[in-house]
């Protein structure tokens, strides 16, 4: 699967150099290769692109026997008969929607008052209601104080809302509270590279570190860890290196969630305007009305257009249902172009299509 990769490596004559990559000093760095040996190499501008890690919590023990993250879940040799899963966001519900259907029973523990709290929270009460329907447990606001595993047993210990402890029996417990940033072996203090509190690598809005000849980006920096946010990063980066001066507005780059109904958003959520003061109009439709979804048999969901008050520019567009992660590419060309809502409604849609909910919302 990384042949292509490899292939266009070649075709650009980019020279790929395999090992742990380390900082000597601002301008090298050395290479320890699988065979022991080190290669030292010498290069004038350096891109830190070394991605995240699943993240865990002060007092649990990743075995990744039955305490597992992410990694471990997509290695697993049996189906689990009851995986429990510390955390609802993205990846937790992502991996939990496949074991589920893979025949496992889930729980998922979640320690804010909602799934995916970063969404909108259309978006959350509708994935939930979706993935209860197919028979996933939640626990949310419930905050987990421990976790304990034997040879063929988890034990999970959790705070309810109103402070009582419950127990939760399973034989794997996945870990998903989120990712960090991987900086482990780098040796940034060689090249006087500097961290935030968070492990995050502090860069200036050319994605810049404090030293010069230093870029980072993707998910050792901050905002979104997502693959297309940071091959966004690294096409910004190139291009400055090259003498042009590029941008990248991050209010436009989509977030999915891949469970089925899938989960897509850009731009600013409900939350989001009413904490800023911004007068706005929200128009949604519902996947159950349109003649495709129908056919296709998967009506769960609904878009939502949030629009500026005054000038009915889009400022946030969130949908659940089928093809969703698709769908959403037409929210960013049209917010990219500063369209008003009516802009929208105004096109013409093909039907039967699951885009005609974005033009009815």
């Amino acid at each position: 699967t990384t042949g292509g990769i490899n292939f266009l490596m070649d075709k650009n004559k980019i020279t790929v150099f395999n090992g742990f990559g380390s900082f000597k000093d601002a301008t090298h760095i050395a290479i320890a290769q699988a065979d022991g040996r080190i290669e030292n190499i010498e290069a004038t501008k350096i891109i830190i692109a070394t991605g995240s890690k699943p993240s865990t919590l002060p007092f649990i023990t990743i075995d990744k026997k039955r305490v597992i993250t992410s990694t471990e879940a997509l290695n697993l040799t049996e189906i689990p008969k009851h995986l429990i899963i510390i955390g609802g966001g993205v990846i937790g519900l992502e991996l939990g929607q496949v074991y589920l259907r893979l025949g496992a029973q889930v729980s998922v523990i979640e320690f804010m008052p909602s799934i995916i709290p970063n969404m909108d929270g259309m978006l959350a009460k509708e994935l939930q209601r979706s993935l209860k329907k197919q028979g996933m447990n939640f626990y949310t606001g419930h905050k987990v104080t421990s976790v304990k595993a034997t040879a063929k047993e988890t034990i999970v210990i959790a705070d309810d809302k109103k402070g009582v402890p419950i127990e939760f029996k399973g034989d794997y417990v996945l870990v998903a509270v989120g990712r960090r940033p991987f900086t482990d072996n780098l040796a940034l203090e060689n090249a006087g590279v500097k961290r935030t509190e968070r492990g995050q690598i502090e860069t200036n809005d050319h994605l810049q570190t404090n030293i010069p000849n230093i870029y980072a980006i993707g998910d050792v920096v901050k905002g979104a860890m997502l693959a297309h946010k940071a091959e966004e990063e690294g096409v910004l980066v190139a291009e400055i290196i090259a003498g042009q001066k590029p941008h990248i507005n991050y209010n436009l780059i989509p977030g999915v969630v891949y469970t089925w109904p899938e989960v897509a958003s850009v731009g600013q959520t409900e939350e989001q305007l009413i904490a800023s003061g911004i007068a706005y109009k929200s128009g949604s439709f519902p996947m159950r009305a349109l003649g495709r979804a129908r056919a296709s048999m998967d009506i769960d969901g609904q878009v939502k257009i949030l629009a500026d008050a005054k000038t009915d520019e889009i400022l946030g567009v969130h949908m659940i249902g089928a093809r969703a992660a698709d769908m959403i590419a037409e929210a960013v060309t049209a917010m990219e172009f500063r369209a008003s809502a009516e802009d929208v409604a105004r096109m013409s849609h093909a039907h039967p299509t699951y885009t005609e909910a974005i033009k009815e919302a």
